[in-house]
C-alpha cells in the first residue's frame, strides 16, 4: 500500500492546505532581531520563529547547538538586549532600561533548550535582559508549554518590539498570522482525533497505567540515594545509601541508612544531608533487605520517579516487584518528563512537608505529592 504524499510549503513547512504564508505581513521594524535557534527547532512543523523571520524586515536566524553558540563569534551588537523569559534574581543580571537598543536577541527553543543555550554562551550572560510580564496566557495551544503564561517565540518577540518601538505598524498582524496557523492546526487535529477515537479501545488506560487505579494502600512510593560512581568501588551493582518509602493509603513509613554511608566523603554526605550520621544509626545490607521485604507486601506496587531508583534494590526485594515509574507517565502530560522539581512546578503541585531531615526525605515528599496528583487525575479522567 503506497503512503500518501503530503505536499508542503517550503517557507512555513506546513502542508499546502495549512499554509499561512499569505497572512504574514511585512513589518519595517527598527530594532534588528537576532534569533538564536536550537537546531532541533529548525524543521519543527509548529516553529513560530519562521513567522518572525518572514514578517520582519530586519531579522536573521542563526541555527546551532549549545556548543556552537558557546564557541562565541555571534554577531551580537554592543548595545544588544537579550529577551529571556525566566525570572532571575541574581544581582549580576541587569535589566534593560532607557534607550532603545539596536539589536534584540531572542533564543528559540524549548524551555530547557533556551535555558541551556543562555547558560553555555558567555556572549549572552552579560547582556541586559528585557523582561516580559504577560498579562494573559499565550495562545500556543498546539505545543506544550511549561506554564500557562509561557509565550511562543512570535508572541514574545511582538510583545518586546511593541515595548521598544510602539510606533511601528503591523506588529499585531504577525500575531494574526500566528493565530491563523494555530486555528488551522487545531481544526485539523480535532477532526483527526474524532476519527482515531473510534479506533481506541484502551480508554483512560492509554494515558494512565492500571497501577494508579489500585487501592492506595498497595502503592508504595520510594526514593533512594546512591553513592557517586567514583565511590562505588568499581562495582556495576548500584548500592543504596539512604532509602525511604511511604505507603500512600496508610502513610506507613520506612527508612534505612546503610553502613557504607559513613565512609562517603564529607561533601557527599552533606549533599545527602547525612553529615551527622554515625555507625550506630546505620543498618547492614542484610538487615536492610530483611526489613524491606517485611515492609513490602506481595501485591504492592513500587512507585518511583526514576527507573534508576528501583535499580538500587537489585537483589533486595526477593521475587520481582511490580514497579511504576512516574517519569514515564509525565511524558504524556503537559509537564513532559523533566526533573521532579520542574514537573511539580509545571503541574502546579505543592510538595508535602518532609517527615525526615535528609535529602531523600525531601525528594520522597515530592514523589508522594506527584503520585497522589497523577492518581487523582487518573480517577477523574
Amino acid at each position: 500500500m503506497k503512503r500518501r504524499t503530503t505536499h508542503r510549503c517550503y517557507i512555513c513547512f506546513r502542508p499546502l492546505d495549512l499554509c499561512y504564508c499569505e497572512a504574514i505581513p511585512r513589518v519595517a521594524n527598527q530594532t534588528e532581531v537576532l534569533i538564536l535557534q536550537h537546531v532541533a527547532e529548525r524543521f519543527h512543523p509548529f516553529n513560530t520563529a519562521r513567522i518572525v523571520r518572514h514578517g520582519l524586515q530586519r531579522c536573521r536566524i542563526v541555527v546551532g547547538h549549545n556548543r556552537d553558540f558557546a564557541n562565541g563569534g555571534l554577531p551580537v551588537a554592543p548595545d544588544a538586549v537579550l529577551l529571556y523569559p525566566e525570572e532571575d534574581t541574581r544581582s549580576n543580571v541587569r535589566s534593560h532600561v532607557g534607550v532603545r537598543p539596536s539589536q534584540l536577541i531572542v533564543v528559540d527553543g524549548t524551555w530547557h533548550q533556551a535555558k541551556t543555550i543562555v547558560r553555555d554562551c558567555r556572549q549572552l550572560q552579560t547582556l541586559p535582559r528585557l523582561r516580559l510580564t504577560p498579562a494573559q496566557p499565550g495562545q500556543y495551544r498546539i505545543r506544550r508549554e511549561p506554564t500557562p503564561l509561557s509565550l511562543s517565540t512570535v508572541e514574545a518577540t511582538v510583545q518586546a518590539l511593541s515595548r521598544l518601538e510602539p510606533e511601528t505598524p503591523g506588529l499585531d498582524q504577525l500575531l494574526a498570522a500566528f493565530e491563523t496557523m494555530v486555528t488551522a492546526q487545531m481544526t485539523r487535529r480535532s477532526r483527526e482525533q474524532g476519527t482515531r477515537q473510534k479506533l481506541r479501545s484502551g480508554g483512560v488506560y492509554n494515558k494512565y497505567p492500571r497501577a494508579l487505579f489500585l487501592p492506595a494502600s498497595q502503592l508504595v512510593v520510594a526514593y533512594g540515594e546512591a553513592p557517586p560512581k567514583s565511590q562505588e568501588g568499581g562495582s556495576d551493582v548500584l548500592q543504596p545509601v539512604n532509602w525511604v518509602a511511604q505507603r500512600l493509603g496508610t502513610n506507613e513509613r520506612f527508612e534505612q541508612v546503610l553502613q557504607h554511608a559513613v565512609d562517603l566523603p564529607h561533601r557527599v554526605r552533606e549533599h545527602m544531608q547525612l553529615a551527622g550520621i554515625t555507625p550506630d544509626r546505620c543498618s547492614t545490607r542484610t538487615h536492610f533487605e530483611q526489613e524491606w521485604r517485611t515492609f513490602l507486601k506481595p501485591k504492592d506496587v513500587l512507585v518511583v520517579y526514576h527507573a534508576r531508583t528501583a535499580q538500587l534494590l537489585q537483589g533486595a526485594t526477593g521475587p520481582r516487584v511490580r514497579t511504576l515509574v512516574l517519569k514515564s507517565i509525565c511524558g504524556k502530560t503537559p509537564a513532559a518528563s523533566g526533573s521532579l522539581d520542574e514537573v511539580l512546578r509545571v503541574l502546579g503541585v505543592k510538595a508535602l512537608d518532609a517527615w525526615g531531615p535528609t535529602r531523600a526525605h525531601h525528594r520522597l515528599a515530592m514523589a508522594v505529592a506527584l503520585a497522589a496528583h497523577l492518581r487523582f487525575c487518573a480517577h477523574n479522567a
